[in-house]
């Protein structure tokens, strides 16, 4: 596969998980107490969906991001590494949430604080996901500012993203009231400040199918970067 069908690829998942999340995270507002089972499949189906493509993307984008230098190597092997362990742990997450309600399909649980593992699939789907999210971003906006395989504000928009992430994790220590904003599994930390990945994704993935092949904006542009010269960067990768 050449650098074009990557790019496509790549582009083209980053831009179906934020699709499918703005469907999937208005479920979790529609009831303000335990949601019916179908609810829950279904939000768990679409999370499972945009799990799938945003691995994609991101494995993609690390890609990109190796192929344009040497010195890149390292931030682009965090990000492959980030994406793994905060899909799969979201991934952990669903399971557990959707084993409660299978369990008792017809009863009135809420999968999120109801079920013997609810309290430790808060950290899974809180503390625990926020770091790995701010991991994968911080060294997703470095090595997109360094590479150039993207427009400079997508890099920078991951970096804020990324402290925002930072911001909650400390959320444990805030109570389990869904309701809060600010809690283990507070609105604002589990659900609008988790769908800032997917969102910065939908528009990463716009501005990559936009971006000709080989156009570079950042450092790794320079006369002096490997793919230009064939010589050896010299400069640190981190």
């Amino acid at each position: 596969m050449n650098e074009a069908s990557v790019r496509r690829l790549t582009g083209a998942c980053g831009i179906a998980a934020g699709l499918i999340a703005v469907v999937g995270v208005p479920l979790y507002f529609l009831y303000a107490g335990p949601p019916p089972a179908s609810n829950v499949l279904a939000r768990i189906l679409l999370n499972i969906l945009t799990c799938g493509a945003l691995l994609v993307f991101l494995l993609g984008l690390a890609h990109l991001v190796r192929s344009s230098g040497r010195a890149l190597a390292w931030p682009a092997s965090l990000v492959s590494g980030a994406a793994g362990a905060y899909v799969t742990v979201t991934l952990v997450a669903a399971s557990v949430e959707a084993g409660v309600v299978l369990e008792h399909p017809g009863g009135t649980l809420d999968p999120t604080v109801d079920g013997p593992l609810a309290h430790a699939n808060m950290l899974l789907h809180g503390s625990v996901a926020r770091l790995l999210t701010a991991i994968l971003l911080s060294a997703a906006g470095h090595a997109i500012l360094r590479s150039g395989v993207l427009p400079r504000w997508t890099g920078r928009t991951a970096q804020a993203v990324a402290a925002v992430n930072l911001a909650f994790v400390p959320s444990l220590f805030f109570g389990t009231d869904a309701a809060a904003f600010y809690s283990a599994v507070g609105w604002g930390n589990t659900a609008l400040t988790a769908s800032l990945v997917v969102y910065w994704a939908l528009a990463a993935g716009i501005a990559l199918l936009r971006t000709p092949a080989g156009t570079l904006t950042g450092p790794a542009a320079g006369p002096a970067g490997p793919a230009r010269s064939g010589v050896p960067d010299s400069r640190p990768a981190w």
